[in-house]
């Protein structure tokens, strides 16, 4: 049978001169018919597809039984997968149109097909938790939900879907200190407006687990996917020194086992500690060498009690971690004296 691949190339296709020619609807304001119109257009370019096969078969087909509507456009899909079942992709789009129809019951039921038989893709589970949680009642992701959004994770970290649900799901559960953490690993590598948005809820979940307000962060400067996270804070059994009221916190990336001039340096006072923080190309001390131009840094805080940039006799500074970059997650610097 035709290749259901080409079948969904033809959808995208037509899904975006539909984009085009329903235009107007979205301009007026009328942004569900025009999502309903273009979803319609496009599944039914892709089940004509599947239906027809040859030029011959569609002169045939355009005469009398062309899909012209989502609903046409989905029966044509479900024939076509009765005829090749062991298509992951196609049960996955036969699940985002029936939720386009609000058809949440059958939405759910081709995602699980999805799910059987790509169990190790990502975006797959994603969606399959997702469409179960719309399904369910009250909006609840359920154990296999979790399970699936955990596994998600664990294939593609970087994920920030599959995060993001993860603590919806935990604070469903009343997990509020699990649900912080979840969406705390998310920040560095989020835009600040989102990051902004994202630590709104995290201060309502740990708030409600009676935990600490998250510790400030410096606005992210830009580098791209080499913009490294690095949080910065004494031993839990150090007790700061008074004297550090008025000490500074430089926070450096350097070459390892280069020269001693950072690649990227922030300097805090040493009196916002624990500091989160996000190093990137703007914080480069030298425009011909920044962090998106390397592959490796040492990552190291220095405490200051003179404030000097130049290291001096009383400074404390943490054990440098090296890292490869991009890096996920923040590189954590701990001052075991003060």
């Amino acid at each position: 049978m035709v290749s259901l691949w080409m079948a969904l190339s033809a959808a995208v296709v037509a899904a975006v001169v539909a984009a085009l020619v329903l235009r107007p609807l979205r301009a007026g304001g009328q942004r569900g018919p025009f999502v309903i119109a273009m979803l319609a257009l496009g599944l039914a370019g892709g089940a004509l597809y599947l239906l027809v096969g040859t030029p011959d078969a569609a002169e045939r087909t355009a005469a009398n039984d062309e899909p012209a509507t989502l609903e046409d456009g989905v029966q044509a899909l479900e024939q076509a997968l009765a005829k090749d079942p062991q298509r992951a992709d196609g049960w996955a789009l036969l699940g985002r149109s029936q939720l386009a129809l609000g058809k949440l019951d059958e939405a759910t039921a081709a995602f699980d097909r999805a799910v059987r038989l790509a169990p190790d893709d990502p975006g797959v589970l994603v969606e399959a938790a997702q469409a179960r949680a719309q399904a369910a009642p009250g909006k609840q992701f359920d154990d296999q939900a979790l399970q699936w959004l955990r596994h998600a994770n664990a294939l593609a970290p970087e994920s920030e879907r599959a995060g993001w649900l993860i603590g919806i799901a935990l604070r469903q559960r009343g997990q509020d200190a699990e649900a912080a953490a979840a969406w705390e690993a998310l920040l560095p590598r989020l835009e600040p407006g989102a990051a902004r948005a994202l630590r709104e809820q995290i201060a309502i979940a740990r708030g409600n687990a009676g935990l600490p307000p998250l510790p400030e962060t410096a606005a992210p400067a830009a580098a791209g996917n080499h913009a490294l996270a690095v949080q910065v804070r004494f031993a839990s059994e150090t007790a700061p020194d008074p004297a550090l009221a008025n000490a500074t916190v430089f926070v450096i990336a350097r070459a390892p086992d280069g020269p001693p001039m950072p690649i990227a340096v922030q300097k805090h006072p040493a009196s916002r500690l624990p500091l989160l923080v996000t190093l990137g190309d703007g914080d480069s001390p030298m425009p011909t060498s920044t962090l998106s131009q390397v592959q490796e840094v040492e990552v190291l805080a220095r405490l200051s009690r003179s404030g000097q940039a130049n290291r001096q006799p009383d400074d404390v500074e943490t054990a440098p971690v090296r890292v490869r970059l991009p890096h996920a997650g923040p590189v954590p610097l701990v001052f075991d004296r003060p």
